[in-house]
């Protein structure tokens, strides 16, 4: 009974006007902005012990307005909220969208999302713990003995956090790959065939962000490598899974033209 339900569920959304959908969109909206307000005011609480999360890197920061320290601890718990109400959010805008899509769109659907939010997390985890503290290391050394670092929070907490987006997304690859294998954009010959340039590149630019010891430069280079061949490894699936439905649909054709 409750898949009977469901399904009858998805044919009634299926079949509402246009109208209709505005206002259930509108409803979704709503309540996702309600629950991100919510827990962002529950995360003003634990806001403090955030920050000093994100500035343990590099230790003390210094703010030169009176209001900065106020508003970069909304800034974080408007962050913080919203990341803790991410799962729901995603859940609503799921349940708004999956009455449209087929089974095989679903199931695509749920693979990419979950992958998307495990590589985000994941390059985001390897640029706080390593790439973070390299990049302060290194960009901090210009100094030199004759200047003193006076770092504000609120440039702080953009550095850390435009550093994080950009490896969530930089981790993003194997997924970008996969979507440009299914649409035929993307060939794993030719990722496979060009896999030592691109070595290349990402040591060169591995060089360029990291202090001149080869340690630093694994710790950075190596998960970007192993990325990229992730990604290739993906497209091979891809196109063999691809290569094995369209034989499997011809033996079919086949078959039945005999008969």
């Amino acid at each position: 009974m409750p898949a009977q339900n469901r399904q009858s569920d998805l044919l009634r959304k299926k079949d509402m006007p246009f109208l209709d959908h505005l206002e259930e969109l509108r409803g979704v909206l709503l309540q996702c902005v309600v629950v991100v307000g919510v827990l962002a005011i529950g995360a003003w609480f634990v806001s403090e012990p955030v920050l000093r999360a994100i500035t343990k890197p590099i230790g003390n920061v210094v703010f030169l307005s009176p209001t900065e320290a106020f508003t970069l601890r909304v800034k974080v718990s408007l962050l913080t909220g919203f990341l803790a109400a991410l799962p729901f959010v995603l859940f609503k805008a799921w349940s708004f969208v999956a009455p449209g899509l087929v089974d095989t769109e679903r199931r695509f659907l749920t693979i990419a999302v979950f992958g998307s939010t495990v590589l985000f997390l994941g390059g985001a985890s390897f640029a706080y713990f390593a790439l973070i503290p390299l990049a302060l290391t290194f960009l901090l050394a210009f100094g030199g003995d004759y200047m003193v670092p006076m770092i504000t929070a609120t440039s702080y907490f953009g550095f850390v956090s435009k550093l994080t987006l950009a490896l969530g997304i930089v981790f993003q690859l194997p997924l970008v790959v996969a979507f440009g294998t299914y649409a035929g954009v993307i060939q794993p010959e030719w990722l496979l065939k060009k896999w030592r340039y691109a070595i290349v590149i990402i040591a060169f630019l591995s060089a360029a962000i990291t202090p001149p010891d080869i340690a630093s430069q694994i710790l950075v280079g190596g998960p970007v490598i192993g990325l990229y061949f992730l990604s290739a490894g993906v497209s091979m699936m891809i196109r063999k899974r691809e290569k094995k439905e369209k034989q499997t649909t011809e033996d079919s054709s086949e078959a039945g033209a005999e008969t």
